[in-house]
């Protein structure tokens, strides 16, 4: 049995029609696949570096939701609307997303990003989640 590797420009070479751009967008990473994340953790907490190349900080968005920490990117390439037609279009709009659990006793303040050069830098502290005072029972 041999593994299903498919080289996006070999396979662009021998189907260089409609039917190969169709097939391609099944068959190639999409954009989600450059989320690539680093997570390193240290007696204080956890860093999370997420690489987004390309995307405008008004187009990543970071939620907190049930202890689940949710990255997310929307990306809108413009189109032509002039008479000109594209010979090659690698760059698509997409929406993608990436979610990690963190605990649900984080709220948002304790959360702190930055966006710079196209990476989304996270620190998530760790807390332990708070002890519900004992209440005795007084038996009598």
């Amino acid at each position: 049995m041999l593994p299903v590797i498919l080289n996006n420009q070999l396979f662009k070479d021998l189907l260089n029609n409609d039917f190969s751009k169709e097939m391609e967008k099944v068959f190639r990473r999409g954009e989600c696949d450059l989320m690539r994340t680093d997570i390193k953790e240290s007696d204080k907490g956890f860093e999370i570096h997420v690489d987004l190349p390309g995307f405008k900080k008004e187009e990543i968005n970071a939620e907190l939701k049930d202890g689940y920490l949710t990255i997310s990117t929307n990306k809108n390439i413009e189109n032509n609307s002039d008479d000109s037609k594209y010979i090659l279009r690698e760059r698509y709009s997409s929406n993608c997303s990436r979610s990690f659990y963190v605990g649900e006793n984080l709220s948002e303040d304790d959360i702190h990003a930055s966006f710079e050069n196209g990476i989304l830098n996270i620190s998530i502290p760790k807390k332990m989640p708070e002890e519900a005072p004992k209440k005795t029972i007084n038996i009598k």
